[in-house]
C-alpha cells in the first residue's frame, strides 16, 4: 500500500504535466486530503467519491482523497495507481475548464453513469 507521503509525491509530478492555462481561475489549488469520502448513493458503504471540483464564493479548488483511492485501488502497483490517480486529476479539470467555459458535458455524463450504477446495483438484488 503506498503512503500518503508517497501519494503527495506522485500528485505533484501529475501536476506538472498539465498545462498552465489548466491552473487559470484554480485559486485554491489541488489538495490530497487523507479521508476516504464515501459517496450518498453508495449501497452498504460501496461507492467512493477519488476526486471533486469545487467551485463557491471562496473560489475554484479541487480535492483528491487519498483514503477512497486506498480503498479502491490500494492493490495496485505504483505506476498503475499513478495512471489512476492521473486520470482522476484531469477528470477534475475538466470540470473546472468545462465549468469556466459554462459546459456541463462531464457532469451530465457523471449522472448518467451514476444511473447506470444505481441501475446494475438494483438489478443484482
Amino acid at each position: 500500500m503506498i503512503s500518503i507521503d508517497e501519494m503527495e509525491e506522485m500528485l505533484e509530478q501529475i501536476t506538472t504535466e498539465f498545462p498552465a492555462v489548466f491552473y487559470e481561475k484554480l485559486n485554491g489549488g489541488i489538495s490530497l486530503l487523507p479521508e476516504a469520502k464515501r459517496s450518498e448513493h453508495g449501497r452498504h458503504g460501496d461507492l467512493y467519491i477519488l476526486g471533486e471540483y469545487h467551485y463557491n464564493a471562496m473560489g475554484r479548488y479541487i480535492c483528491i482523497y487519498y483514503g477512497s483511492f486506498v480503498r479502491i485501488h490500494g492493490h495496485l502497483g505504483k505506476e498503475a495507481l499513478y495512471r489512476e490517480l492521473k486520470k482522476t486529476v484531469a477528470h477534475e479539470f475538466t470540470h473546472h475548464l468545462e465549468n469556466l467555459a459554462g459546459e456541463r458535458g462531464l457532469e451530465i455524463q457523471d449522472e448518467l453513469d451514476l444511473e447506470e450504477y444505481l441501475y446494475r446495483r438494483d438489478e443484482r438484488r
